[in-house]
């Protein structure tokens, strides 16, 4: 598939063998020349299903030659041979690129063309990920990104999370006041076949999902079509919110 084709493609990457993570934003990795670099691990997320064992992984030359880590992470091979797109900033650049293509159409209701995007709106105390302004309603969206995949379920999220927590409520809080709010999970692998919220990582986070969901925030679930050139799709998968 050509670069010019995918929903987001990625920069020149450069194959490496992932080592270990040194701190949070942090890992080092060795190239084919046997050279160990420092790499910015663009998640803050555990991500144990990555930094298990040393992986085989993709790398992009950061932008700025004086950093002190020379690289970004880009993607992991996961067990079976998935690729793991593991930038937990690019569910945003996601959700715009797929509403420019109509991804969403379904449950927004209109198409594409018609919506005025605004970016991290203002919400009390914090901010949201997106407005979408219509002549006719208003869409407030949160998106969240997933690495996790345990038995073909993807998982959310992979640690406590008072701040996903918080989004909920406040999602909640906006549909109470006669607003749409959606909720969307971007899961960052292609081998997801549902989504549920993680049972253990944050106790309390599965049951704000379903308050949410009870509330009539709208919960959807996209798992991405990665490849070495990019990001080349979006397929919905079922949400499975639990008791």
């Amino acid at each position: 598939m050509m670069r010019s084709k995918m929903l987001l493609p990625f920069p020149p990457l450069v194959e490496a063998r992932l080592l270990r993570r040194e701190n949070r934003f942090r890992a080092a990795a060795r190239l084919a020349d046997g050279q160990e670099v420092a790499v910015h691990v663009p998640n803050s997320g555990r991500m144990h299903e990555v930094f298990d064992r040393p992986r085989r992984a993709w790398l992009a030359r950061a932008r700025n030659p004086h950093r002190k880590t020379p690289y970004d992470l880009v993607l992991v091979e996961g067990d079976g041979g998935v690729l793991i797109s593991v930038d937990s900033r690019l569910p945003n650049r996601l959700f715009a690129a797929g509403l420019r293509r109509g991804v969403f159409e379904a449950w927004l209701g209109l198409s594409p063309q018609v919506w005025r995007v605004c970016p991290e709106p203002a919400y009390g105390a914090g901010r949201l990920d997106f407005l979408l302004t219509a002549p006719d309603r208003r869409w407030w969206i949160e998106t969240k990104s997933i690495t996790l995949v345990e038995d073909g379920v993807a998982l959310f999220p992979d640690a406590p999370t008072v701040r996903g927590r918080r989004h909920l409520a406040d999602l909640c809080r906006l549909v109470g006041a006669g607003e749409r709010a959606a909720v969307v999970f971007i899961v960052q692998r292609h081998d997801a076949v549902a989504f549920a919220p993680h049972p253990t990582a944050d106790p309390d986070f599965p049951a704000a999902l379903r308050r949410a969901a009870a509330c009539g925030v709208l919960v959807k679930a996209y798992r991405c079509a990665v490849r070495l050139e990019g990001i080349a799709g979006l397929a919905e998968i079922p949400v499975r919110l639990g008791e």
